[in-house]
């Protein structure tokens, strides 16, 4: 059978007419049990078919011993029976046409070779039928409007989550449970709840699709650890863009164990992590650090919508305190937030309301907004109704849990909400979770905390913001099939620059000497000032063998420095096979960067431009995309640099041809994904740029050969 589209036929996960609950339970605290409770508990309305090699009734229901036995085909299986059993009952259902299957047996690819073994066979299962199974080792499903409940989650012990927009997934059980149960707690609605396990069919981008083309939600939240298929997850990302709705996604799991076998500067500096930050970001995912934020900023895109977003980053905030004002301002600051001062007529007409307020941004109302209530609709309208800004921010310390002051302030946001339709303002309050509720209705989001409300803000800016489009390229397109390398290309520093140079990467003159008469020749040929390296296939890092030496200025000196250099390198890697002396020119003045590419296991060749040299792992300033990328595209990777001040003629330099820099970071880019077959890494340290319309050009070079065969 044909391999299905991403997404596809996951309806039967949440709608399904029937179910079928194999190793079904009379005993509700076995995982065979609690599905079979939950259905009966919440009003399932399908059709339950508990079955069980005994039959007879369990939890009052007809059981029978075999799917063969059903009086109909069940559309979805949920399967509770130990590990060895579930290959035969997975067949079972394939071969009478079941759409769907929840395996939450463990056993399997979690225990090692032999599970894994179990685990593909269910997997082709799958495949060759077309059946959609989730799991093994899963926490299952769950269709909140349909009560359709393919889980044994505790999280439903205290009840069913009110039915609402907000999709759930997750490869973590438990995490996604808990994240669920959290939502509900905050009177999040959640429309549909998918937890991935094992992954031998249904992935993370198959769950995120689902909801993408799902029309009871709008908002999705993603509790991810890998990426199993980065070209799928790419093509889900896009799903949910075009069908605007936010993508909230907590990635776990940082790792530095890919970097730690890295060859090159680059493999350490371009970490999984940051490749997965770069992806998640130009496909248009809100990344989060927290559960807490993840909660948050779901809360208020769900409240919010897409529509809504700030297009903008200015923010105005309003306290009734001075100390408040400037906590919050401090954390808009750190969350990227601009706090432009308000326009002079919109200052005016808050003086005129309280003549000893602070009026400028942030707007301090005092503690009269708590004496004169009134003063809230007056002065909040002036400040939305003022263009300068594109988002407000109203911290209310106390005033929604007295009694006093909850019904005057709710009024009056009633009535700036009816005055100011489209106007996000997000309020920092506390308050109780029926007010919250009303709050959330005439859509104001609400978060507690002064850097969680702050750091809301930015991630609603972020979703106003973005692209309509997604910035990846697909993947694996244009990554490979180029004309082989040929060996010799990966021997050393020269074979390498020239192979590079070949593909339009800009390089110095250089000759590589075996013998000190022909040292003393290139260096005559190529003009002094030079720089004498060492050529070997055993030495990836020159500097530490001191294999290298800057600024040789007349033929004395080379002969000197040629002899010196061959002693040194002799005495501190003895073992190496020695090439010969590359006789370099050498490039006076200019900005050195890192430049490089990397082959991601699940994204592919990522391009990784930085700040150079010797600092290159200490300062760890980079910027990385998907392979390949335009001039324009490595402009705005340049641009993102802390170090790009250094480019830009910061205090006083001279400007850099950055023009010229981003020409070879597209140039390198395109050279690795066409060799994405045979190239696992390549380091260029340093690219120096020169000044404007001087060049930039490579001083090193290492090619590292993929030794993985083809992804």
């Amino acid at each position: 059978m044909e391999s299905v589209q991403v997404g596809q036929g996951l309806d039967s996960l949440f709608q399904p007419r029937s179910i079928a609950i194999f190793g079904a339970s009379d005993d509700v605290t076995k995982i065979g049990g609690r599905p079979l409770q939950f259905l009966l508990k919440f009003g399932y309305a399908g059709r339950i078919f508990p079955v069980n090699r005994k039959a007879g009734l369990v939890q009052g229901q007809q059981a029978y011993a075999n799917v063969v036995a059903l009086p109909e085909t069940p559309e979805l299986a949920v399967i509770a029976v130990p590990p060895e059993g579930v290959l035969e009952v997975i067949q079972d259902c394939a071969g009478r046409g079941v759409r769907a299957a929840v395996i939450l047996s463990a056993g399997f690819s979690e225990m090692g070779e032999a599970g894994s073994r179990l685990q593909a066979e269910i997997g082709a299962v799958a495949r060759s039928s077309g059946m959609r199974v989730v799991g093994p080792n899963c926490l299952g499903s769950i269709g909140i409007a349909d009560k359709a409940i393919a889980t044994f989650s505790v999280a439903l012990e205290s009840g069913l989550p009110e039915a609402g927009n907000v999709g759930i997934v997750s490869q973590s059980g438990n995490l996604g449970s808990y994240t669920m149960r959290l939502a509900a707690d905050r009177g999040m609605g959640i429309s549909r709840f998918l937890t991935t396990g094992n992954e031998c069919d249904v992935d993370i981008a198959d769950a995120i699709a689902s909801l993408a083309k799902d029309p009871a939600t709008s908002v999705i939240l993603c509790c991810m650890e890998t990426c199993r298929d980065g070209a799928k997850l790419v093509q889900a990302m896009q799903m949910a863009r075009e069908a605007g709705k936010p993508l909230v996604v907590l990635k776990v799991g940082v790792s530095e164990a890919g970097s730690a076998a890295a060859a090159s500067h680059t493999g350490a500096l371009a970490g999984s992590d940051a490749v997965f930050d770069v992806v998640l970001r130009n496909g248009g995912a809100i990344r989060v650090p927290s559960i807490e934020q993840l909660l948050d900023v779901g809360h208020a895109f769900a409240v919010v919508g897409a529509q809504r977003a700030p297009k903008g980053n200015r923010v105005a905030v309003l306290t009734a305190s001075g100390g408040f004002g400037v906590l919050l301002a401090d954390a808009a600051t750190a969350q990227g937030l601009a706090l432009p001062n308000l326009a002079a007529q919109t200052q005016e007409r808050v003086l005129s309301v309280v003549p000893f307020a602070s009026p400028a941004n942030p707007v301090d109302m005092t503690a009269q907004v708590s004496s004169r209530p009134e003063v809230l609709v007056q002065v909040l309208s002036a400040v939305a109704a003022d263009p300068s800004c594109d988002a407000l921010i109203l911290q209310s310390a106390n005033a929604f849990n007295l009694p006093r002051l909850r019904d005057v302030f709710l009024a009056a946001l009633e009535q700036v909400r009816r005055e100011h339709p489209s106007r996000l303002i997000l309020l920092c309050c506390r308050a109780p979770r029926d007010v919250v509720a009303q709050l959330n209705r005439m859509g104001y989001p609400t978060v507690e905390g002064i850097d969680a409300a702050c750091a809301t803000l930015a991630a609603l800016v972020r979703l106003g913001t973005r692209s309509r489009h997604s910035l990846l390229p697909p993947l694996r397109e244009g990554q490979g099939g180029g004309t082989p390398l040929p060996e010799s290309a990966f021997a050393d520093e020269a074979s390498a620059k020239a192979a590079l140079a070949a593909a339009g990467l800009p390089v110095l003159r250089e000759v590589t000497a075996t013998s000190r008469d022909a040292a003393l020749a290139a260096a005559r040929a190529i003009g002094f000032p030079l720089v004498l390296k060492i050529v070997s296939p055993d030495i990836a890092h020159k500097t530490e063998v001191g294999g290298v030496f800057v600024g040789v200025r007349s033929a004395e000196q080379l002969l000197t420095e040629y002899d010196a250099l061959l002693a040194r390198v002799a005495q501190k890697a003895p073992q190496a096979r020695l090439t010969g002396v590359l006789v370099a020119q050498m490039a006076q003045g200019g900005t050195e960067l890192i430049l490089g590419t990397k082959k991601d296991p699940v994204f592919g060749t990522v391009v990784m431009v930085g700040l150079g040299g010797i600092f290159a792992e200490i300062m760890r300033d980079v910027a990385l995309q998907i392979a390949p990328v335009t001039e324009q595209q490595a402009t705005a990777m340049l641009k993102s640099l802390k170090a790009f001040a250094l480019l830009d003629g910061a205090r006083g330099r001279p400007r850099a041809d950055v023009a010229a820099a981003a020409r070879a970071v597209a140039s390198l880019s395109r050279f690795a994904a066409l060799h994405a077959d045979t190239v696992a890494e390549i380091d260029i340290n340093p690219l120096v740029v020169l000044d404007e319309g001087r060049g930039a050009f490579a001083l090193d070079a290492l090619l590292v050969r993929e030794t993985k065969g083809k992804q």
